[in-house]
């Protein structure tokens, strides 16, 4: 059986920047071991599967050793696919996935998500967060992630976490942040998720669900501008809309090939 994919750089106007993710689009499921084994060849942070059903694209996430509820950048990278690569003539492409109805539409030569907002709650400092990040820590709060604030746009990039403790917090994964310089950014974040095979991640579209009605809040800004400080990095356009969030991006093609299963 051969298998067409798509390699696309999400959250990036040129390649080798960004997230890689590798999109899937299939007549039919496969197996979720299938699925699993196939994101673990890949070995990227995310291999997205969509599948078109009656109440529209069904997707799929997973990780190098776990299927995930919710992903951004695999999400706008597999829009970018059906309708670049497959020729979609909608400029809006709606998705049913684990976390609900989601879609993706065409703004400004951008892609924009719409996504559930997810303010975070107050959970505290405690000294198992310091010691696993080594960084003097402002603030920890909680959504579906641990949100950790730390004082300023350098200590988010200067930050070198013990992965190994981290993987030990009881959260799929933690998020830095701090604000930005209000010129270029209005904040700025990274994301570690080592105990679900995502040592650091280069851009992550979900972990924005928390993070927009945060800044929202403490900044007074309902658009705001941010940038995932990993080493391939990325530009966030972001907006809060009630209880969904806006995350615009660009996307970049970088590989199309077939995989020989079976």
């Amino acid at each position: 059986m051969q298998l067409e994919f798509h390699q696309v750089d999400a959250f990036s106007d040129r390649p080798f920047a960004g997230n890689p993710a590798m999109v899937y689009r299939l007549d039919a499921w496969l197996t979720d071991e299938l699925m699993q084994r196939i994101a673990a060849e890949h070995n990227l942070s995310e291999t997205a599967f969509v599948v078109r059903e009656a109440q529209g694209w069904h997707i799929r996430w997973f990780t190098p050793t776990h299927e995930v509820p919710l992903c951004g950048h695999a999400t706008l990278a597999s829009a970018f696919v059906l309708l670049e690569k497959y020729g979609e003539a909608s400029e809006t492409i709606e998705f049913v996935s684990k976390s609900g109805p989601l879609s993706v539409t065409r703004e400004n030569g951008r892609l924009l998500l719409d996504f559930p907002a997810m303010p975070p709650s107050e959970v505290g400092v405690t000294v198992d967060v310091e010691r696993a990040l080594n960084a003097e820590v402002v603030d920890v709060l909680g959504s579906a992630e641990l949100l950790v604030v730390l004082e300023s746009e350098e200590a988010v990039r200067a930050c070198k976490p013990d992965l190994a403790a981290i993987a030990r917090l009881p959260w799929p994964g933690v998020i830095i942040t701090a604000k930005g310089d209000g010129e270029r950014y209005d904040f700025v974040s990274r994301y570690f998720a080592p105990a679900i095979g995502i040592p650091e991640d280069p851009v992550t579209g979900s972990t924005h669900c928390c993070l927009i009605p945060y800044w929202s809040s403490r900044l007074n800004k309902f658009s705001l501008t941010a940038h995932q400080s990993s080493a391939r990095g990325g530009e966030l356009f972001c907006r809060l809309e009630g209880d969904r969030v806006k995350i615009g991006g660009y996307a970049t093609l970088v590989a199309s090939g077939t995989l020989t299963v079976g």
